[in-house]
């Protein structure tokens, strides 16, 4: 037995319109999210890797150097300066951030006249040895993170930091 689907002319009206409705704004909502979510999914891989300094500048002690960026945020540009402790472990570029990871502020090396060969963080007094890992007992619970770094034609070029953990 068959049913009868009879639309009466007042409920056609209504899908029609509902229909064209959420089509238009679809259309407008649609450019609006993009411009929003955009800039977050590109990728520039060329950029990601930020020249600092060459390798004939590093010893075997840690030195500041500044890395110098732009951040786009999406609307505007900014130039961003970070610093980033470098130095030789016989061949090997090691690049820390200066960022203490108990609860963010900047630590120095050899600034603690106790422990004159480790990173200090003068905050909470964390303190982190030559190679970023922290001194147990102290209030930090991870090392300090190490940037990802390639060497090329003598120069040293940094990506983000990463957990050592």
């Amino acid at each position: 037995m068959e049913k009868n689907h009879n639309v009466s002319r007042r409920q056609f009206l209504t899908y029609a319109l509902l229909g064209t409705g959420g089509f238009m704004a679809a259309g407008l909502i649609m450019p609006m999210v993009r411009f929003g979510v955009d800039p977050i999914l590109q990728a520039d891989a060329e950029e990601d890797m930020i020249d600092v300094a060459g390798v004939d500048e590093l010893t075997d002690v840690p030195q500041a150097f500044d890395m110098e960026y732009e951040q786009d945020h999406g609307w505007h540009v900014e130039q961003v300066t970070e610093t980033v402790w470098m130095f030789l472990d016989g061949e090997e570029v090691v690049a820390l951030s200066p960022t203490c990871t108990h609860l963010g502020c900047t630590v120095s090396w050899g600034t603690d006249a106790d422990n004159p060969e480790q990173f200090f963080c003068p905050c909470h007094f964390g303190r982190f040895e030559r190679d970023g890992t922290n001194v147990p007992g102290t209030p930090p619970t991870e090392p300090l993170h190490r940037y990802d770094h390639d060497v090329r034609d003598g120069r040293v070029l940094l990506g983000n930091p990463s957990p050592q953990v």
